[in-house]
């Protein structure tokens, strides 16, 4: 069974144009294959820059990759037909990360919800299409007497925010990509966000790419992680076993850089640096090397593979070459499906 989207080798660089003297790699050799079934929850996780958001905008063909391909049920994107294109559309949404920027103030919240009813005819009448919009809004937690009919400036970014979760939910879609869905409203709504995704996830058999910086939402939420670091993987698996047990030393700085609610345990204050000497000069090489406190001459020579170090996790790093080295396709093969998780 084909994957229902998978990118191969993907590399996507900006910049390097006629009047440009430089170019940004954004994602280098990425491949991600998120499979039909069963559907999971898997969180891309780093900083500012290391292509969370581009890695998202080229899932949902609204960047097209440098090199490599995106595939829609083994297909490319690219030569995909008019109804192949309408029913990728239908099968991946997406949650933005600011839950007022997606809407027009002129209209009532009421219209980002018949919009895609009527481009994708869900109803065929209008107690129909009601009917399909109030059970999408109950299943986020929102009562559709006090939502509908209203602008967006009248209600909350959580509930601006889950009405972008019942839009989605309203097309019965097969995987969602939530790009910082909860980066931009209060804490205390966070929380139930966070649950309805979830609840897509277990009552609805939706599969979720949870785009964040944020470790503790996505060990909330997910069950496999992939850590990124300026375009290429780091560390990913069992959301348990990287968050608990680090193994990269680009993931063990994101996790000590995590406040405890603790007075008498100190924050890792770990030099950002590093304390080596080695430092890269542009070569195909570690990219954290110029940071890691465990740089070896040869992080400066090669990029190190993805080593297999669980049965559900993998690390790239040399400190781990006693372990088999895995291809980036065969990344997904370390994550866990439901009834995993933990195991």
């Amino acid at each position: 069974m084909s994957a229902l989207l998978e990118v191969q080798h993907i590399t996507k660089v900006f910049g390097g144009g006629l009047f440009s003297r430089s170019s940004t790699v954004a994602l280098e050799n990425f491949s991600l294959a998120i499979a039909s079934e069963p559907p999971t929850i898997t969180a891309v996780v780093g900083e500012s820059g290391s292509g969370k958001t581009t890695l998202a905008r080229i899932l949902l063909g609204l960047e097209t990759p440098t090199e490599g391909q995106v595939l829609y049920q083994g297909k490319d994107l690219q030569g995909l037909s008019t109804a192949e294109w309408h029913s990728f559309r239908r099968d991946v949404q997406v949650v933005f990360q600011d839950p007022f920027e997606v809407y027009n103030p002129f209209y009532k919240v009421d219209h980002v919800l018949n919009a895609p009813i009527a481009r994708f005819g869900l109803a065929n009448s209008r107690p129909e299409r009601q009917k399909l919009i109030e059970e999408a809004l109950e299943a986020v937690g929102l009562r559709p007497e006090n939502t509908l009919g209203r602008r967006p400036h009248q209600l909350s970014g959580g509930q601006r925010q889950r009405i972008m979760v019942a839009r989605a939910l309203l097309m019965r879609p097969r995987l969602i990509v939530a790009d910082e869905p909860v980066s931009m409203i209060d804490a205390s709504l966070r929380a139930t966000v966070l649950g309805n995704l979830r609840q897509l996830n277990e009552e609805f058999g939706i599969s979720v790419i949870y785009i964040t910086h944020d470790l503790t939402t996505a060990y909330q939420i997910s069950e496999n992680i992939i850590v990124m670091y300026s375009g290429s993987v780091a560390e990913a698996g069992d959301i348990g076993l990287v968050v608990k047990q680090p193994q990269h030393p680009y993931t063990q700085l994101l996790i000590g850089s995590v406040p405890q609610p603790d007075p008498d345990r100190r924050w890792n204050t770990e030099a950002a640096t590093g304390s080596s000497t080695v430092a890269a000069d542009g070569s195909a090489c570690c990219k954290f090397v110029a940071r890691c406190p465990h740089a070896m001459p040869k992080c400066a020579e090669d990029m190190p593979p993805l080593y297999q170090t669980d049965p559900h996790r993998l690390a790239a790093c040399y400190l781990h070459e006693e372990s088999p080295a895995l291809q980036a396709e065969e990344m997904a093969s370390v994550f866990v499906g439901r009834g995993q998780a933990g195991s």
